[in-house]
């Protein structure tokens, strides 16, 4: 069963956190000044969310999207506003994306830097987060446009037969689940 929430919750202008490789913060930049072009070094946080059987919610990013619009992705992702602290960014979008309140545990953090197309670039540092649910999704259709569980599987083969159907971040960060921090995982 889907339900869906149409509230506008990501905006060009909203303030992100610039930091440099140690994640230390050097200033503020709006959204769209911080995806374009090169992109300027920011932080992020990428939520994966699993279900009592294993399972991963991935969603497909709305078609409204700058950077990869209809591709699929992890669970939920986003930034950090100014004068907030990323554990509270990724509970905020959590909820806004897919109206689920839940633990969340870090698990690691990573830099990369991603161009889509001549449109923008991601350069982000991203902390890497896992949390479960098993309840009602309500899904903000401005974010996202599907959305579904998936087995871990499934979701190899389809990682390995059809990548670029999936952005970047995700394919990183799942290689890097799959490969250093399963154990982890396994006893969510």
């Amino acid at each position: 069963m889907s339900v869906y929430n149409s509230k506008k919750v990501s905006f060009d202008n909203e303030m992100l956190i610039l930091v440099n490789e140690d994640d230390h913060k050097v200033g503020y930049k709006d959204k769209a000044t911080c995806h374009k072009g090169d992109g300027i070094l920011h932080r992020a946080f990428s939520i994966f969310v699993f279900n009592n059987s294993g399972h991963l919610l991935i969603q497909k990013r709305s078609n409204q999207k700058i950077l990869w619009p209809d591709y699929w992705s992890n669970s939920c992702c986003s930034h950090p506003r100014k004068g907030e602290k990323i554990e509270n960014a990724a509970l905020r979008r959590l909820k806004e994306e897919l109206g689920i309140i839940t633990e969340l545990k870090f698990i690691y953090k990573f830099q990369y830097k991603a161009a889509f197309k001549d449109i923008g670039t991601e350069n982000e540092l991203c902390s890497v987060f896992i949390g479960k649910h098993n309840g009602i999704v309500i899904t903000n259709q401005n974010e996202i446009s599907e959305w579904r569980y998936i087995s871990v599987e499934e979701l190899d083969k389809k990682l390995k037969m059809n990548p670029d159907d999936h952005t970047p971040w995700f394919r990183l960060e799942w290689h890097q689940l799959r490969k250093k921090y399963w154990n982890q995982i396994k006893v969510l």
